[in-house]
């Protein structure tokens, strides 16, 4: 027994490639009728990237994964399935509200919002600017509040709805990443803010983090590799980089998570944060919630410095402390 997805629309943003373009490929051939899009006709891969500013192993891979949301709306009739392009920049509001008119007054209905665009770049504290920090930031926090603003009205009305909110596993902190991850983070959040809102209407609310082939990986990934052992003082493992490596595979293999949830089967998950990997792996990453607790003594009407000496040695991070953020992910 399939996902049963037949006649179902969806918009994906960020669709024209990568990511997005593989989760699109599959949920059409499952029936869903494809809003696809990006910001602008053309890859967005060419205008942040020059061929002279990488190896040109990097370059052939953003060469055969580049594209746009026409070319993937092409891509889906070629294969059997139906899809439309749209141009635009959700991240403004009055285009979010004309992507989710499109969809109705092209398919008749909004099923499945993948609020999957973004934007990538290294940068720390001191090094992002804020041209770049709006950049990010706009993406992926106002065009995923955006789309969900107008299209839930429509998920509400028809009492079913699958709204999903692409994060990273970046919003868990990275160096060189403040933005990004910042970014990340943010739509988690939102994530779960918005399942709690809507679980009563029927409308399902996640998040996923996923690993797939895509420009980025082809550029941004690749070039953060080079530079580990700049960003963290250490050679980066090579176990680790094999495993990234198995993991950023053909993102169609996402498909089938994504459609799972999407199915009757999944409409009792909300609120969830996920990381979905192109290898074959799904991974639930846990709510935050208290692990431990200190409480001032009754003698004393706040805390003193002894106290919470003590009490952060001995009970809230433990003995054998060691700060996260020093621990390397390479």
């Amino acid at each position: 027994m399939g996902a049963n997805l037949e006649g179902k629309v969806a918009i994906i943003t960020g669709s024209g490639q990568g990511i997005g373009r593989g989760v699109a490929l599959y949920l059409a051939q499952q029936g869903v009728k494809i809003i696809t899009n990006n910001r602008k006709p053309g890859s967005g891969a060419f205008r942040k990237h020059k061929k002279e500013d990488m190896p040109e192993s990097d370059w052939n891979e953003l060469l055969e994964l580049a594209g746009d949301a026409e070319s993937a709306a092409e891509m889906i009739k070629a294969q059997g399935g139906e899809a439309a392009p749209f141009y635009g920049d959700v991240s403004d509001w009055a285009t979010a509200e004309k992507i989710v008119n499109f969809a109705i007054d092209t398919y008749g209905s909004i099923d499945i919002i993948i609020n999957n665009a973004a934007g990538t770049g290294h940068g720390t504290v001191m090094s992002t600017t804020e041209e770049h920090w709006d950049m990010l930031t706009n993406t992926k926090i106002k065009g995923s509040f955006n789309l969900m603003h107008f299209a839930v009205p429509h998920m509400i009305k028809q009492g079913y709805g699958r709204v999903f909110n692409v994060s990273s596993e970046a919003f868990m902190g990275m160096a060189d990443n403040v933005a990004y991850c910042t970014s990340n983070c943010a739509v988690v959040g939102l994530t779960w803010a918005a399942a709690r809102d809507l679980w009563k209407h029927g409308v399902t609310v996640n998040c996923y983090c996923p690993q797939g082939r895509s420009p980025s990986h082809a550029v941004e990934y690749n070039k953060l590799v080079r530079n580990v052992k700049v960003i963290t003082g250490k050679e980066p493992d090579p176990a680790v980089l094999k495993l990234s490596e198995e993991r950023h595979g053909d993102p169609y293999n996402l498909g089938p998570i994504v459609a799972f949830l999407c199915s009757e089967d999944g409409a009792h998950i909300s609120g969830e944060v996920f990381a979905f990997y192109s290898s074959g792996e799904v991974r639930l990453l846990s709510n935050v919630k208290p692990t431990t607790q200190l409480t001032k003594s009754e003698d004393h009407e706040r805390f003193t410095h002894e106290e919470l000496k003590e009490g952060f040695r001995e009970k809230l991070l433990g003995q054998d402390y060691v700060a996260a953020c020093s621990k390397s992910t390479w």
